[in-house]
């Protein structure tokens, strides 16, 4: 069992992180934000695939002024990514957005940051200390004289000191690296020192196959030792893709479940049947299922039949053939050529039976 470790609750809009909030799952446009149309549409698309709450990158006045169309054209609460600027974060408040994060190792004049706290502070809104070990405070880097997880903490340390000083302190906190090691270490060390809740990520992870498997070994540490208030899977990809890794991730670890629990056997010399192929295609054709429903594919006889009746849909097959159980009830058996649809029927039938509406994609 996983016991997480009790931090403040922050509210953003009309969600909570930290406490005893669920995790929650968020990710960040590639759009250009001065872009509306495409921005709106690409936040639709994330939502749809269980995104919780959306940042926006804000390089440019016209950037942050576009914040108040897309915030009220998404139900999503909207966080603006503020670098160098702090006028872009002052529009950005204006134009309504729920949350700021904001880099200390490029926004450094003292004076702006405590006047960027008062401000925020009255509008009601937190503020994300993002710290970056790409984008660390010069000053900080001497001391240390390299990036190591005791300066990550060091800059949150001081930007924390300082929106203190602002009399602010809704704070959420990050440190982030491409290192998974040095994340691991920075953030153990932040969460024995404060109580502020903790957004986790490994950045900069890479594409999509070895940057979720690069996110999953370092945010799967955090989580699994009780740190992690709300986590985004970086990758060179579509954003949809990092909603779904990290979903993936939370199913795996049984914090949360979203959409279905694929079990699927790894073939060897026993498979009589296709079960690549196979399982791939269910895969695709039930990611946009929101329901947490377990299914399994199963290619022999050996652990087949077995795991497919502990699914609330399975199919194991051998030989040319394929039987189908229903919450460990045989329902059908099948020809190989017939299987996969067979089996999404069936599926669709438990989504039916149960008053859920489908979400089965029609591709094969």
């Amino acid at each position: 069992m996983i016991n997480r470790k009790q931090t403040r609750k922050i509210r953003i809009k009309d969600i909570f992180i930290g406490g005893d909030a669920p995790v929650m799952v968020q990710s960040m446009t590639n759009t250009a934000t001065k872009d509306i149309a495409s921005t709106v549409n690409q936040i639709r698309e994330m939502e749809e695939a269980g995104c919780e709450l959306v940042r926006l990158g804000v390089p440019d006045m016209e950037s942050a002024k576009a914040l108040k169309d897309i915030v009220a054209s998404t139900k999503l609460p909207v966080a603006a990514d503020i670098h160098f600027d702090v006028d872009l974060a002052y529009e950005a408040i204006k134009s309504g957005v729920h949350k700021l994060r904001i880099n200390p190792g490029n926004l450094r004049n003292r004076d702006e940051v405590r006047g960027l706290a008062r401000a925020a502070k009255a509008a009601g809104i937190p503020i994300r200390i993002g710290v970056n070990a790409g984008s660390l405070d010069p000053e900080i880097h001497r001391q240390y004289g390299k990036i190591c997880a005791e300066a990550l903490v060091e800059s949150a340390s001081r930007e924390i000191e300082l929106l203190n000083e602002a009399e602010f302190d809704d704070i959420v906190i990050s440190l982030k690296a491409s290192s998974v090691p040095l994340c691991v270490e920075a953030y153990r060390i932040m969460a024995e020192k404060y109580d502020y809740p903790l957004h986790i990520g490994i950045t900069e992870a890479g594409t999509r196959t070895f940057g979720a498997i690069k996110s999953a070994a370092g945010l799967g540490i955090l989580l699994y030792g009780g740190i992690g208030d709300t986590l985004r899977v970086s990758l060179t990809d579509n954003p949809v893709i990092e909603v779904q890794a990290a979903w993936d991730i939370l199913k795996a670890l049984e914090i949360r479940t979203r959409g279905p629990v694929l079990v699927s056997c790894p073939t060897c010399a026993r498979t009589e049947i296709d079960v690549i192929n196979l399982a791939q295609k269910v895969e695709e054709m039930t990611r946009s299922i929101p329901y947490p429903i377990k299914l399994a594919v199963m290619g022999c006889v050996v652990n087949g039949p077995g795991e497919a009746k502990e699914a609330d849909v399975g199919i194991a097959g051998g030989k040319g053939k394929a039987v189908i159980f229903r919450s460990g009830i045989k329902v059908k058996i099948t020809d190989e050529s017939q299987m996969l649809e067979a089996f999404m029927e069936e599926v669709e039938n438990f989504i039916q039976e149960r008053g859920l509406n489908s979400h089965i994609s029609t591709q094969k």
